[in-house]
């Protein structure tokens, strides 16, 4: 019921942020359309732990989104100093170590983080092991127990 909920309230809060508009026929229709939606939903079974993460530790979420910004925006710095400078080194590696992540949703949100950050992307994905490509040694060397890894270490809560 609570995943339902939060369902509704996630679709109706996206409806009103699109629509911009706050009459109260817009807003009834954004309430019957994110009711019939989450039901919808919940009649197919979609709305599960990883379809709808509201079991997240949200603080942790929420300072999570600057810093992954942060991070790709370093990184995106450093593949284009790279790619203009031709002495500054490009040593292509691939490197494998085991992710802390305990749960599919966290090794999926840490994969996707490394693959978001330019320089990097998660070649191989299985619980226990990660297999990264990475632009440069350097970067390939900091990945194992990274800052990365303990950030979405901590978005997972076990109840």
């Amino acid at each position: 019921m609570f995943r339902l909920l939060s369902l509704s309230l996630a679709l109706l809060a996206f409806w009103l942020l699109l629509s911009g508009m706050f009459t109260p026929f817009l807003v009834a229709c954004g309430v019957g359309s994110a009711i019939a939606v989450a039901l919808l939903a919940k009649r197919m079974d979609l709305i599960d732990p990883e379809g709808h993460p509201v079991h997240l530790a949200w603080p942790a979420f929420v300072s999570y989104w600057p810093w992954l910004a942060r991070e790709i925006l370093a990184s995106a710095w450093d593949v284009s100093r790279r790619i203009v400078d031709p002495r500054l080194p490009i040593s292509p590696t691939l490197v494998e170590f085991a992710p802390t992540q305990r749960t599919s949703l966290g090794l999926v949100i840490h994969a996707n983080s490394i693959t978001l950050t330019p320089g990097t992307i998660a070649v191989e994905v299985e619980p226990g092991r990660f297999l990264v490509h990475a632009l440069t040694a350097a970067g390939a060397a900091a990945l194992p127990g990274s800052e990365m890894d303990r950030r979405c270490t901590r978005l997972e809560r076990v109840a």
